[in-house]
């Protein structure tokens, strides 16, 4: 008997076990995913006590800048547009202060057009004309309810020789939306989508690149703005206007809150979500002018209407529906650069990630 032989009847299990241990260490690769690494979750006092203080300081934010904002409404110096002589002027003005002290301010135009096209590109919100003609008031009925019935108790004002002055609707809202809020709607709907996606783009895939979440954003961005286009002025007719002027404008709300959301999670981690429904939620949603304009707000508010995304868009929004564009091209900017600021953050972030190790803020 040979050598060989003699060592296999020896060692008979050697070449048995060898293609098992060939097996034992061949790598089979597994199905490829996005979810992060699994973790232990929160036990104890810590686990009870986190969700409950989450939730009560988003619902009490929300609770009291809305009450701040809404419970007792109060028109701050609104611009009124007068074109009259010195006297007819004065007393006018004399009967606005009777009637809401401090809610009106008066602004003089050189005649009856420049008045009217004043209100019509919402620099005021109504106007006095008696420029050599009977004296009436007109106003533009589409800045909603609130402008309407501070404007509808000059018809029960006598004039100089004791008739009342008429009071006329210029632009009055559209058929499809009598309450003036379709645009309030449209927008909150997309704001509260778009915190939703920037919260849910890190917990659904975490390790994203930066290419392919930010194509993620945009085409979230584009379809809602598309669909909520198709829904408010199609298929109610609530708002007027250009569609792809509409589409255009929400698509960069959505886009704007978003890119801001995914910026403020990159950056803190969960309490990023904490302060995206107080930042853009709350305060954006309560100061956008949608329910009432800005000039209705607490001093400490109007002026987030100007800057935050559901301020901006609103306005926009109203100027391609009735006010011949009036906030449009300063709404653009200003969307443009909250997306161009969050989307560029996050980047640099990111790179700074990649390049030293840090770990990512989205995955603690």
């Amino acid at each position: 008997m040979s050598d060989t032989a003699l060592m296999r009847d020896a060692h008979p299990l050697a070449e048995e076990g060898a293609p098992q241990q060939r097996h034992r260490h061949r790598h089979v690769p597994g199905p490829q995913t996005d979810a992060p690494p699994a973790r232990p979750g929160m036990t104890g006092a810590h686990a009870v006590i986190k969700p409950v203080l989450t939730v009560l300081v988003i619902g009490l934010a929300f609770v009291s800048v809305f009450l701040a904002a809404f419970h007792t409404p109060t028109a701050h110096r609104l611009p009124v547009a007068v074109a009259a002589s010195d006297h007819s002027a004065a007393l006018f003005d004399v009967r606005l202060q009777r009637i809401a002290p401090e809610a009106f301010q008066i602004d003089r135009y050189p005649d009856e057009a420049s008045a009217r096209r004043a209100v019509e590109h919402r620099r005021a919100y109504a106007a006095f004309l008696s420029d050599g003609g009977k004296p009436r008031v007109v106003y533009a009925g589409a800045n909603g309810p609130a402008v309407s019935a501070l404007v509808a108790p000059l018809a029960a004002v006598p004039h100089g020789d004791g008739e009342k002055i008429p009071v006329v609707d210029i632009l009055p809202l559209s058929s499809g939306d009598s309450r003036g809020l379709s645009v309030f709607y449209a927008s909150f709907g997309l704001v509260l989508a778009g915190f939703l996606f920037g919260q849910m783009t890190y917990q659904v895939a975490p390790r994203l690149s930066f290419g392919q979440r930010m194509v993620s954003l945009a085409l979230f961005a584009v379809l809602g703005g598309l669909a909520t286009a198709l829904i408010a002025c199609t298929a109610f007719a609530a708002i007027p206007g250009s569609f792809l002027g509409i589409m255009g404008i929400i698509t960069l709300m959505a886009g704007a809150v978003a890119a801001a959301t995914v910026m403020l999670i990159r950056i803190f981690g969960p309490v990023g979500v904490l302060l995206g429904s107080i930042f853009m939620l709350v305060m954006g949603n309560a100061t956008s002018g949608g329910v009432l304009p800005p000039g209705f707000l607490p001093g400490w508010l109007e002026p987030l209407a100007s800057v935050m995304p559901a301020g901006v868009g609103v306005r926009a929004l109203d100027g391609l529906a009735y006010f011949h564009h009036d906030g449009l091209t300063r709404g653009i900017v200003i969307l443009l650069a909250w997306i161009a600021v969050c989307v560029g953050a996050v980047y640099l972030l990111d790179r700074i990630a990649a390049s030293t190790g840090i770990v990512h803020a989205a995955h603690r």
